[in-house]
């Protein structure tokens, strides 16, 4: 049996498709309204295919608790935040998790990280917390590295079809867990050591991090001289070795606009590249606020309330806000002491900011400029709608004239 720690956005649908692809599990989370839900026969989030997947698992005998269970695997899969000061992981979800995993685990258990984490956090803080609890690691307890590499919007999919790293000390135990992943992965499954499974799955986030600066950094320089961005881009993508990304309104999620900042947290004096690609993605949110400002002088507009921002989640299509570069915006109008700007996002059910419209109808009769700060397909969809707009399209996918771009 298996034991997946977290129930969230990672860990719920690791563990729906271990269940569904034949393996007993036993998810726990601390959060009791969480499991209360889920016991009650429903998810937590929105996702494509995870309701049937939800349903596939609980056909296969799946069970949710807050307690941790005395087995022979657990997959710890809880957040991983860093410190915005530092740069640094904070590790002390992984480690309560582990600690709480030692109180009940049997002698020849695997514990399997699945949380992302920067290279060394295993040496520095989960091995010790198993040895103070009295086990030796590779004899009473074995110790994996396993990172995830799924992305909110096509989590099923992925889960299926991405390859997959596997970090052990020993062969045989990373072939044990390999042989448990490949129930349901598709992919390729690479046995490696701890610390580069670590080193792999932030390096891999940092490149697009990196690639994703580029085309914000390219997005500024073309501003500044009124040159198209999206054009130049276009025609360089033309050339066989280039692929640049395109640019946006900021970088959100928990991946790349969180896991880049773990190597110049842990290696300051080395990521320079790395460190300021993140302040150059991180300073979007601010430029498209400016940019509104410039637009509204530029087409008369005075009230800052007649504005609204299309858009709350960090991408297409799913409800997830972490690090939204929309909340970012936000926060930043609220350092400058402004507030008034409307929002709306088809996806966010609940109240989460001021102002915040649940229908597209009535947030566009309230506004006279829209900033498409996501590419939902709604707002694709209803584009007519905006015909009579001043419009600020931070993704290039509105096709009206007259539409303003960062």
């Amino acid at each position: 049996m298996v034991n997946v720690i977290g129930l969230g956005y990672i860990g719920l649908p690791t563990a729906l498709m271990m269940a569904s692809h034949g393996v007993e599990v036993v998810g726990t989370d601390y959060n009791k309204e969480i499991v209360a839900t889920l016991n009650a026969g429903q998810t937590t989030f929105e996702e494509n295919g995870l309701d049937d997947l939800f349903d596939a698992a609980l056909e296969a005998g799946i069970k949710f608790s807050t307690e941790y269970q005395v087995t022979d695997t657990y997959i710890v899969s809880v957040p991983t935040p860093y410190d915005k000061f530092s740069k640094k992981v904070d590790a002390c979800h992984v480690v309560a998790a582990v600690e709480n995993v030692m109180e009940v685990c049997p002698k020849g258990a695997t514990v399997v990280i699945e949380s992302t984490i920067s290279p060394g956090i295993i040496d520095k803080y989960v091995r010790p917390v198993i040895e103070d609890n009295g086990f030796h690691i590779g004899e009473d307890i074995n110790l994996v590295h396993a990172p995830e590499r799924i992305i909110p919007g096509n989590m099923v999919y992925e889960l299926l079809h991405n390859n997959r790293t596997i970090g052990a000390d020993n062969h045989e135990i990373g072939e044990k867990v390999k042989t448990l992943y490949a129930s349901f992965c598709q992919g390729e499954i690479v046995l490696t050591d701890i610390r580069t499974a670590e080193m792999t799955k932030v390096v891999e986030n940092t490149f697009r991090a990196v690639n994703i600066a580029f085309a914000n950094e390219l997005a500024k320089i073309c501003r500044h001289d009124n040159m198209d961005v999206y054009e130049i881009i276009r025609i360089c993508n033309m050339h066989p070795r280039v692929n640049i990304l395109q640019p946006g309104p900021g970088v959100g999620g928990h991946c790349i606009s969180v896991d880049p900042w773990f190597l110049v947290g842990d290696y300051p004096s080395l990521a320079k590249v790395i460190d300021e690609s993140m302040k150059t993605n991180d300073g979007m949110p601010d430029f498209v606020l400016n940019r509104i400002y410039e637009i509204m002088k530029e087409k008369g507009l005075t009230d800052i309330s007649r504005v609204g921002l299309y858009g709350l989640t960090y991408k297409e299509n799913v409800d997830d806000m972490r690090e939204s570069p929309t909340l970012q915006l936000l926060e930043s109008q609220e350092r400058h002491l402004a507030t008034g700007l409307k929002v709306y996002d088809p996806f966010i059910k609940k109240d989460v900011v001021k102002n915040q419209y649940h229908d597209l109808d009535s947030f566009l009769g309230d506004v006279n400029m829209v900033v498409v700060m996501v590419k939902h397909n709604e707002i694709k969809e209803n584009m007519a709608k905006l015909t009579d707009k001043v419009v600020l399209d931070c993704h290039n996918i509105i096709d009206l004239p007259g539409v303003c771009y960062i």
